[in-house]
């Protein structure tokens, strides 16, 4: 018989936490490959979204905040699961990210940007998050493929 309770109800939190512990668990080498990666990353497009002014960080710190200290976890979270669960959860983790910065303006969208132009003002947050949840699958994928080239054992 199938349980009728909500299936939030029906995780559990010891089993969920070991699997946290588990993921975040990596070795040194890989989480340093993480921080150089997304943070590049993050000064690229903060630099790219100003100089085309689509959007921008409010505070510089914010690339530590939102690319290392909120990015890199969740990747590390999604890490090994196939690209479309990583995009789908990275939907979601990106629309509140995205939600959140525009609500509390600590993230700046300029007036009759690119995006608003094409997708209208009212689609802008839901576009950033639709491109932005790709970085988890492309940023897993990326560091992989720099970890094993530069700390694959050598025959």
């Amino acid at each position: 018989m199938v349980s009728m309770e909500p299936i939030f109800l029906r995780i559990d939190l010891k089993e969920f936490l070991t699997y946290v512990r588990q993921k975040l668990a990596v070795e040194k080498s890989l989480l340093l490959l993480y921080i150089v990666v997304y943070a590049s990353w993050g000064i690229m497009m903060d630099r790219f979204g100003t100089m085309v002014e689509i959007a921008r960080f409010t505070y510089w710190w914010q690339i530590i905040t939102v690319y290392i200290l909120y990015m890199i976890p969740i990747s590390l979270l999604l890490r090994g699961l196939p690209f479309y669960q990583q995009y789908a959860y990275g939907l979601v983790f990106m629309s509140l990210l995205e939600f959140g910065g525009y609500a509390i303006e600590s993230s700046y969208a300029y007036p009759n940007n690119l995006l608003d132009q094409y997708f209208g003002i009212r689609n802008f947050s839901l576009g950033m998050a639709l491109f932005f949840a790709l970085y988890f699958p492309t940023g897993n994928w990326l560091v992989n493929k720099i970890h094993l080239k530069l700390f694959a054992a050598k025959d």
